[in-house]
């Protein structure tokens, strides 16, 4: 998990061998290189630090490409910089001099302490115990947010040259109610959490389809209770421009001890499962993507 070198690699990308399909699947949390120099920041022992990762998950749709569909997955760890935030969505108490005007300073993400550059981990605990300069905050997002966006971006924009549409699968995790410091209300007895913000990001089939398979394979699945869909559920689902977004969230008590962050003999019973959806999605007809010529804004005349 640590590394010894001061910055880390952003993101890995893994290609198919042909595009096949207008999928893109993304893990922007599930990054576990921790530098030295951040730990050494970190009032948090590295286990703390992990609580925050959607351990696992890039392993969980690592078939992806498989089924002519490119993964990218974030590298950097979330406790470091959040890829799914704005890039400038930062708490103005984490730092020790004056913030830019155009740093956004107030959010429901930034008051619970998730910003982009996180105040503290999924368990409450506090990161830092001294004040960060916001040139760190700016290396941190040049160098690793900004680049995982303008990667899957360019992703997207080629399955768009393919097939005229695309449609982005986000990767996460939650935690199970007994997890440590689980904050999370909702989620009892829930194995998996669509999020197409409330029907906004993507077509109804894509959400109905990803429901179906689930639910056949045995899970319990609701709809954007209480993920609805984060930043990159938001920024990149424009079905009216027939871009589609939609975000899945696994109940980490399926596959990994939540107190150890350790693998059980249950992922592989869970990547069977994922797989299937995985294939299913990726065989959806291009057509129910495509925007409906009724909902484009008419020329000017």
């Amino acid at each position: 998990m640590e590394t010894d070198n001061h910055a880390v690699s952003s993101l890995d990308i893994r290609r198919p061998h042909a595009l096949t399909t207008p999928l893109v699947f993304s893990s922007p949390h599930s990054g576990r290189q921790y530098t030295r120099a951040f730990i050494d920041q970190s009032r948090l022992e590295p286990q703390a630090l992990r609580q925050s990762e959607d351990s696992f998950v890039d392993e969980i749709f690592a078939a992806a490409p498989e089924f002519g569909a490119p993964l990218i997955r974030a590298l950097f760890p979330r406790a470091y910089v959040d890829a799914n935030r704005e890039a400038f969505e930062l708490d103005p108490d984490m730092f020790a001099d004056d913030l830019p005007d155009y740093v956004r300073t107030r959010s429901p993400r930034i008051a619970a302490g998730l910003g982009t550059i996180p105040r503290m981990v999924a368990s409450g605990d506090a990161i830092y115990d001294h004040p960060l300069s916001f040139a760190e905050a700016r290396r941190r997002i040049d160098a690793h947010h900004r680049p995982y966006h303008r990667a899957l971006a360019q992703l997207l924009e080629g399955a768009r040259r393919h097939f005229g549409v695309s449609l982005l699968i986000d990767c996460h995790s939650m935690p199970s109610p007994r997890a440590p410091g689980v904050r999370t209300k909702g989620i009892n007895n829930v194995d998996m959490v669509l999020g197409d913000y409330h029907g906004a990001s993507c077509a109804p089939e894509v959400t109905a389809l990803a429901e179906r398979v689930l639910t056949e394979a045995g899970y319990q699945v609701v709809r954007n209770r209480p993920y609805a869909g984060g930043y990159i559920t938001r920024r990149y689902g424009r079905p009216e421009e027939g871009h589609h977004a939609l975000q899945i969230e696994i109940n980490r008590a399926l596959y990994m001890d939540e107190r150890l962050i350790e693998r059980s003999t249950e992922l592989p019973h869970l990547i069977r499962r994922i797989t299937r959806l995985i294939k299913a999605l990726s065989e959806i007809d291009s057509n129910i993507l495509k925007p409906d010529p009724r909902t484009l804004p008419k020329a000017a005349e």
